[in-house]
């Protein structure tokens, strides 16, 4: 029983409201680069549509097809990522496996929101879910500077 009162206590009433309210939630229509990731275990999909320039994030869309960890990370990401470069983005995404692997300290600003799934870290087969967005955008914007100047 223990188990299942934890579990329910990971769903929190934050997570549940971050995964009702996704910003920039569908595609985008010309893309500069789309990812789309898959979390085996789950099932879990997300495509990352984004457009960047000078550097940086300008446009930004997701389809998020997850569990309710995975739509509250593809949310705090949704409202964080616009205006951000490939360092924060993959600061962000270093710093959220560590936090749930061992853990470890809390994504930087602009990311910081991705706290919230700090309970998360005990249940390993949910972290591929949550990790989704956050990979697939990093995965876009290598994509981007690989072909343009999206550094």
């Amino acid at each position: 029983m223990s188990g299942e009162t934890d579990l329910i206590k990971l769903y929190s009433a934050r997570i549940l409201e971050l995964a009702a309210d996704i910003p920039h939630h569908g595609r985008l229509a010309s893309p500069q680069a789309s990812v789309k990731r898959r979390a085996p275990l789950c099932g879990s999909t997300v495509t990352v549509d984004i457009r960047c320039e000078g550097g940086r994030i300008t446009d930004y869309a997701a389809e998020v097809k997850a569990c309710a960890l995975g739509q509250a990370a593809a949310s705090v990401v949704g409202r964080a990522i616009i205006g951000c470069d490939l360092a924060q983005v993959t600061a962000a995404r270093d710093a959220l496996r560590e936090m749930l692997k061992s853990d470890g300290p809390t994504p930087p600003a602009p990311f910081d929101g991705l706290e919230v799934l700090r309970p998360a870290r005990d249940y390993k087969n949910r972290h591929a879910s949550i990790l989704l967005t956050i990979e697939a955008a990093v995965e876009a914007m290598e994509t981007v500077r690989a072909q343009t100047s999206c550094a």
